[in-house]
């Protein structure tokens, strides 16, 4: 019979990899660090391969051992995965829930339907964090989440994805800026030329890049905000315009400010909001049921809620 590691094996792995010293992992895994090394020299001798390279003051994780590391962490996460489902088979709904968002995501969507989900589900708890993307997917990956609110396109390869709904972009600018004038906006290079973006990192920042060619869009250093807010008080300064999200545009962000805005002309640019798990999660029940909540509230608050738009 082929070798096969054991949980143990790989959590030391894992531990190892975070912790890149020896002492320190072994206490996270309350073992002794003799423990931990016998561990991990029995897991590469039945893969046959090294995965840990040390000397006297390094410890690193050998190419190899960085893809047996991403396979540890699947594997461990499905396992933890079966004993929840296995725990929570019979009370559905009453388990507790540790959600991801993106801060582009959050602010508007989590007030509108939060009370919703509770109505429905007086059982079901809810942890949040804030995140951007590449974040909230690594740590679903390792466990530390349940389900995670996106932005598409995003590559979910793996992924238990439900789409929620779409989100349209829309022109902000101050009132009387020539970008907004006509019955119907577009964005002309000229126009793109003025874009301001999110720093890297943000999702919204590659979708409105998507929205433009990329070359339209002026490269200035420091021109880049950190946050939404940031981004608008740029924008209210008279830097340029920007993108924002219709459930941005329709919360009260643009309130007690300058700035108005204008839906794109059809078809417009859009993201579409999404949320994802992993594929072995224990919780498909609480996955199915919320994005119908999220879905339905949040559509009709769209849907009749509304924006501070320029005549």
């Amino acid at each position: 019979m082929a070798y096969l590691p054991s949980l143990k094996q790989l959590t030391y792995l894992v531990a190892l990899a975070k912790e890149l010293n020896f002492t320190r992992a072994a206490e996270s895994c309350f073992v002794g660090q003799s423990t931990l090394s016998a561990g991990l020299k029995e897991l590469e001798d039945g893969l046959g391969i090294h995965l840990v390279e040390r000397d006297r003051q390094n410890v690193s994780i050998t190419p190899a051992g960085q893809e047996v590391l991403e396979r540890a962490k699947t594997i461990l996460a499905a396992s933890q995965d079966l004993v929840e489902y296995a725990g929570a088979s019979g009370k559905p709904m009453t388990a507790t829930i540790r959600l991801g968002v993106i801060p582009t995501i959050a602010p508007f969507l989590l007030p509108i339907v939060l009370p919703e989900v509770r109505k429905r589900f007086p059982d079901l708890k809810i942890t949040l964090r804030e995140d951007l993307t590449a974040n909230l997917l690594s740590r679903m990956a390792e466990h530390k989440l349940d389900f995670a609110l996106i932005a598409l396109p995003y590559d979910t390869s793996g992924l238990l994805v439900e789409e929620l709904f779409d989100d349209d972009f829309w022109l902000v600018a101050r009132a009387g800026d020539p970008a907004l004038k006509g019955k119907e906006v577009t964005l002309p290079a000229k126009m793109a030329e003025r874009l301001l973006l999110l720093e890297e990192g943000h999702c919204l920042r590659e979708h409105s890049l998507q929205a433009c060619k990329k070359a339209d869009i002026r490269k200035a250093e420091g021109m880049e905000a950190t946050s939404l807010l940031t981004l608008l008080q740029m924008v209210e300064s008279g830097l340029g315009i920007a993108l924002l999200p219709e459930m941005a545009v329709k919360s009260s962000l643009l309130n007690s400010t300058e700035l108005v805005a204008k839906a794109l002309a059809s078809p417009a640019p859009k993201r579409v909001i999404a949320l994802v798990a992993r594929a072995s999660t224990a919780h498909t029940q609480e996955f199915i049921a919320l994005s119908k909540c999220i879905r339905e509230r949040f559509s009709a608050h769209l849907k009749y809620a509304p924006a501070r738009q320029e005549v």
